[in-house]
């Protein structure tokens, strides 16, 4: 008989983290909405023990506050909190696309390259969970390129605060374009090795998601998922 395999507890509440991210990114729990554990624990299939953990991954990340006497709650940004956070990673995901056109191998630009037609391929089905998911990982192979250990720290601690925005920046037809847009000439830029000009255009990038969800935070269009029309 075989031998039973165990999960790890680390790779489980790793796992869990993952998963709890996804509902908070995709806007499943809204910002602002307490994490009901005994819930998440039968939706999630698991302990208290290895949600909790990941609860803690997730306050380091920003998504998640802990409150004193209220619990775990999604992390609601004021709209100031949104335009000074956009401010730097803006400046941030600037400077990586400039170093990263100078230090990216062509195995690298490869990579991206092949990311960028998957991205587009969830763009002409208007997935956009798949769409973010593979957008947010083509941001992180630039920003790894620039190959500098303090940069991509910074930068990840940063994004961490606007997953959920930078999600649902993409809701409507035109905006969307503009963002797919601005993702081929991306690629094009790394390819000709044009760092002054990737810095702008990433820079305008997330200044322009700036603007969307703070137009939204506006209307008050950020309380349900993101809904993509023509």
């Amino acid at each position: 008989m075989a031998d039973i395999i165990s999960i790890p507890r680390q790779v489980l509440h790793q796992q869990v983290c993952t998963r709890l991210r996804q509902l908070i990114v995709e806007n499943h729990i809204p910002p602002g909405s307490k994490l009901n554990e005994r819930a998440l624990c039968e939706q999630l299939k698991v302990s208290r023990t290895p949600l909790r953990e990941a609860i803690k991954m997730l306050a380091a990340e920003g998504l998640v506050e802990l409150l004193p006497n209220r619990g775990a709650v999604a992390m609601e940004l004021s709209a100031q909190d949104v335009s000074d956070t956009f401010e730097v990673i803006a400046g941030l995901e600037g400077l990586s696309g400039e170093l990263a056109a100078q230090r990216i191998t062509e195995a690298e630009l490869a990579e991206i390259r092949a990311l960028h037609f998957e991205m587009l391929a969830a763009y002409t089905r208007r997935d956009l969970p798949t769409y973010y998911s593979i957008n947010a990982v083509i941001h992180r192979h630039i920003n790894a390129a620039a190959r500098n250990p303090v940069l991509t720290q910074t930068y990840a601690t940063v994004n961490a605060r606007l997953q959920a925005l930078r999600f649902r920046s993409n809701c409507d037809e035109a905006k969307w374009a503009r963002a797919m847009g601005e993702h081929e000439r991306m690629v094009e830029l790394l390819t000709a090795r044009d760092g002054a000009g990737l810095r702008q255009l990433l820079v305008q990038h997330l200044l322009n998601k700036r603007d969307v969800v703070l137009e939204l935070m506006k209307h008050g269009e950020l309380d349900s998922s993101p809904k993509v029309s023509a």
